[in-house]
C-alpha cells in the first residue's frame, strides 16, 4: 500500500512539473528571443560584437541621446547696449546765463529714471523723443549732446543706464543664489553668471545647464561646459538659465543587483558600465551569455540596407563570456529609455526542477517508510 502511495505521489509530482514551470525571477534568453527566426517577427535581434559595434553607433539616437544643442562662444563688444525697459538718467550741464534747462542759481539739471519705451526712445525736453535703442551709453550721450547743441550750445551731457528686463538674465535654479542679474557688458558669459550665482549646487546628480532664449531651448552637461572653453557662450538680455539634475534614465530588469529606473551618471554610458551601475549580475542566477538591451526606434529610422534598424523594436544581445563580447559591451552606448535585461541561466531552471523532484522523492520515501 505504501509503495502504491509513493508511486502516486511521484506520478502527481511528475504531472505537476510537466504542467507548470517552477517559479523564476527572470526570463530565459530563449524565451525572449524565441520568435527571432520567424519571417513575421516584429522585432530584430542584433548580436553585438567588436566587428559591428562601430556601425551600430551610427544608427539613429533614441530617447534624447542625440547630443545636446548648444551655442558656441564668441567675442562681443565690451560695452552694454541700451534696450527697451532700461532706465536712463541724464545730467545736463549748461554754463550759460538764463539757461533754458537749468534754474538761475544752478548750472545743471538732472533728469532721472527715463524708461526706454517699447519703440526704443526716451523723452528729452526740447528734443522730444530720442531713439537710443541698440546704442551704447556713450553713443546715446553724444547723440543727445549733439541734438542739444543748436538750442543749448554749451550743454554737456552725462548719461547713466540701469539695466531693465531686456538687459538682464534670470538664473532660475540649481545655484545657491538664484535671481535676476543685469548684464555688465556684452561679453558676459554663462560661466560668469554661474559664478555670480554661487556655483552649481553640489547635490545635483550629473547637472545639466539649460538656456532658454527666444522660445528655444539649448542644453549642455555641466562637466562639458566646464571642460570646453568654446562652450562658454555669451548671454543676451532676457535669457533664462536653469541648472537641473539629468533626468535621463534606463530600466534595469532580470537577474541583476537591482531592478529599477537608473538615472544617467554622466553624458554617455556603455552597456558594460550599466552593469556596474545596477550592481552587476547575480552570480547564482544570471546568464552572462544572455545580457540584452531592448530599444525602440521611431518609424522614420527603419531601413532595409543595414545602415539602421530593420524593425522599430530591436534587441541587442551580448555574450559576456568572451573577450569579444566584453569589449563590444565596453563600446556599445546605452540610450535613455533603453531596457537592460539580464536573463536567467538555463541551469537555474534545471536546478529548480531537480530540487522539486528531490523534495517529492523525499516525501515519497518518508511515506513508504
Amino acid at each position: 500500500m505504501h509503495r502504491i502511495m509513493s508511486s502516486s505521489l511521484l506520478l502527481a509530482g511528475a504531472l505537476a512539473l510537466s504542467s507548470c514551470a517552477p517559479p523564476r525571477g527572470a526570463a530565459l534568453s530563449t524565451e525572449v528571443l524565441h520568435a527571432q527566426d520567424d519571417k513575421d517577427a516584429n522585432y530584430q535581434v542584433v548580436p553585438v560584437s567588436r566587428e559591428n559595434v562601430g556601425g551600430l553607433a551610427s544608427w539613429p539616437a533614441t530617447g534624447g541621446a542625440g547630443g545636446y544643442g548648444w551655442l558656441a562662444a564668441r567675442q562681443g563688444p565690451e560695452t552694454p547696449v541700451i534696450r527697451s525697459g532700461d532706465h536712463i538718467s541724464l545730467v545736463i550741464w549748461d554754463s550759460q546765463e538764463n539757461s533754458l534747462l537749468a534754474a538761475e542759481s544752478e548750472k545743471a539739471v538732472a533728469i532721472p529714471n527715463l524708461v526706454v519705451s517699447s519703440s526704443g526712445s526716451i523723452f528729452v525736453p526740447y528734443l522730444d523723443e530720442v531713439v537710443v535703442n541698440g546704442q551704447t551709453p556713450e553713443q546715446a550721450r553724444k547723440q543727445i549732446q549733439e541734438a542739444l547743441a543748436p538750442i543749448v550750445p554749451s550743454a554737456q551731457v552725462q548719461l547713466s543706464v540701469v539695466a531693465g528686463r531686456q538687459n538682464s538674465v534670470d538664473l532660475v535654479s540649481g545655484v545657491p543664489k538664484p535671481g535676476s542679474y543685469p548684464l555688465p557688458d556684452r561679453n558676459y558669459t554663462i560661466l560668469s553668471l554661474l559664478a555670480q550665482g554661487g556655483g552649481i549646487a553640489p547635490s545635483l546628480r550629473n547637472p545639466v545647464v539649460r538656456l532658454m532664449r527666444d522660445g528655444k531651448r539649448y542644453e549642455i552637461p555641466a562637466a562639458r561646459l566646464f571642460a570646453e572653453p568654446a562652450a562658454n557662450t555669451l548671454l543676451r538680455g532676457g535669457d533664462q538659465i536653469l541648472v537641473e539634475a539629468d533626468q535621463r534614465y534606463f530600466t534595469s530588469l532580470g537577474a541583476t543587483g537591482t531592478q529599477n529606473l537608473i538615472h544617467f551618471e554622466k553624458d554617455e554610458i556603455t552597456a558594460l558600465e550599466t552593469l556596474s551601475m545596477i550592481g552587476g549580475l547575480e552570480a547564482s542566477r544570471a546568464d552572462p551569455k544572455g545580457v540584452l538591451v531592448l530599444r525602440e526606434y521611431p518609424a522614420s529610422a527603419v531601413r532595409g540596407d543595414g545602415a539602421g534598424p530593420s524593425q522599430r523594436d530591436v534587441v541587442f544581445t551580448f555574450d559576456l563570456t568572451s573577450a569579444d563580447g566584453l569589449f563590444a559591451a565596453r563600446s556599445f552606448k546605452v540610450h535613455p529609455l533603453d531596457t537592460v535585461l539580464v536573463t536567467e541561466a538555463p541551469l537555474v531552471s534545471t536546478r529548480s526542477v531537480l530540487g522539486l523532484l528531490g523534495s517529492l522523492i523525499g516525501v515519497a520515501n518518508s511515506v513508504s517508510n
